[in-house]
């Protein structure tokens, strides 16, 4: 006979925080990749660029922590789709300026607000002070300040 083990994965944090992610993430993928056919990464890289303007990948890269490779893959569709342009650093040739052109703002802005409606009705399923809880615990246990 074997012991019982008394761990329990559906109350594990990482599992149910990993859980809790792609369902939540799932509904709203659908979003960018039905009306643009972007996957995650370039949908971050769209959105980095939307709200802080002109940035390089590296900036990109610290700030979403997302590693290089997948932004300069996000950055190749993004330009191919005319989201996105690329001007060269003068004084550090091997860096790139990423911008938006118009139609990545167009983009930006019709996903803008259906991510805006979508955290909303997320949002909904809970009271408002325990939104604010769980977004405050989220940023610590993701170490980002805010």
């Amino acid at each position: 006979m074997t012991e019982k083990d008394h761990f329990s994965l559906q109350g594990f944090l990482p599992f149910l925080l990993n859980r809790a992610s792609e369902e939540s993430s799932l509904a709203f993928q659908q979003n960018y990749k039905d009306r643009y056919g972007m996957l995650r990464t370039e949908w971050r890289v769209l959105f980095h660029l939307g709200i802080y303007g002109r940035m390089t990948a590296k900036d990109i890269g610290e700030r979403a922590n997302i590693h290089k490779t997948k932004i300069s893959r996000a950055v190749t569709k993004l330009e191919q789709r005319r989201f996105v342009s690329r001007k060269r650093d003068e004084t550090d040739r091997r860096s790139e300026h990423l911008t938006l052109t118009q139609a990545g703002q167009t983009a930006y802005r019709d996903l803008r607000q259906v991510a805006l409606d979508y955290d909303k009705r997320l949002a909904a399923q809970f009271n408002p002070e325990d939104v604010q809880l769980l977004r405050r615990m989220l940023r610590k246990l993701a170490q980002m300040e805010g």
